[in-house]
């Protein structure tokens, strides 16, 4: 159905079915890792920023983290650097930390900040150093080959602490934080790489967030022949890590929605960031469009 044969009468119904979530959810804060195709084609952003800014004039609390590793592949390239992954983790020496830095808490937060502003909102740009927001240290991966020599990955951090306090300071003066997951060792006076999910998931954890929404380029968790799973609890989810149906790059997503779930996130939601919209389809409709995972 396009938008020219919606009649009055059913777009009256679609707005009749949300006031339930509107104020079930009203006050609430939404924790949005922000990815994938959303963050590369335009009809895509400009939908994922009319979602944000109307979380926010009904009355929920929407705070955006983000990712940025097509933008990170493209600068890197550039310079004639190609990405490497390890586990779903990016590989980041000194110089592609420099170019991260660059690329997240520059070129990608800044577009997002402008494309939510430019939709009617007033967001703010963020990295974890501004306020000590995100303290971390060296992640090391575990190394199946030999467990007892964990591999070093250079500078891809693993949170120690989170101070919310600058996030609430600009959620109560009704602006929207916008989150580069950039980390920050005050004694080692360096900058570490996080995973945005991860970070997404602690952030939502440490304010007791109402929904964790992890957008994605797939339609949510799938089963070995590829079929979507609307609801997971975390239970079932051991049961996918065991015989292999999540791995890659969903890995480190999932273990996000896990934590967050088992601290207090009443619900985490992995979305599919290809469709219009999903923001509000995910929150304020009865039909979802990806897997729900709660504890």
């Amino acid at each position: 159905m396009s938008e020219t044969t919606v009649t009055p009468a059913i777009k009256a119904s679609i707005i009749a079915e949300s006031l339930p979530y509107i104020k079930r959810f009203h006050g609430k804060t939404v924790v949005v890792k922000y990815g994938g195709n959303a963050m590369t084609e335009e009809r895509l952003q400009k939908s994922f920023a009319h979602d944000i800014v109307l979380l926010k004039l009904i009355g929920l609390n929407p705070i955006v983290v983000h990712g940025g590793g097509p933008q990170i592949d493209t600068a890197l390239k550039r310079l004639g650097k190609e990405g490497t992954f390890i586990q779903g983790m990016r590989v980041t020496d000194a110089d592609t930390m420099e170019v991260v830095e660059w690329v997240l808490g520059g070129q990608v937060q800044q577009d997002i900040v402008m494309m939510i502003n430019q939709a009617g909102g007033k967001a703010i740009g963020l990295t974890g150093k501004d306020g000590g927001l995100i303290q971390a240290q060296k992640k090391l991966m575990p190394n199946k080959e030999n467990p007892e020599q964990p591999l070093d990955i250079g500078y891809v951090g693993e949170i120690t602490s989170i101070d919310p306090a600058v996030i609430k300071a600009i959620i109560e003066d009704q602006f929207i934080p916008v989150i580069s997951p950039i980390g920050f060792n005050y004694e080692e006076n360096a900058v570490y790489n996080i995973n945005a999910d991860l970070v997404a998931g602690k952030i939502a954890e440490v304010l007791m967030a109402e929904k964790l929404l992890l957008m994605t380029n797939i339609p949510g968790v799938l089963d070995k022949e590829g079929n979507l799973l609307r609801r997971l609890s975390t239970s079932t989810i051991d049961a996918l890590f065991a015989d292999g149906t999540i791995t890659g790059g969903m890995m480190p997503k999932i273990a996000s929605a896990l934590e967050a779930a088992h601290t207090g996130v009443n619900s985490v939601h992995i979305v599919d960031g290809r469709v219009p919209h999903c923001l509000l389809l995910e929150i304020l409709t009865n039909e979802g469009v990806g897997t729900m995972i709660t504890a």
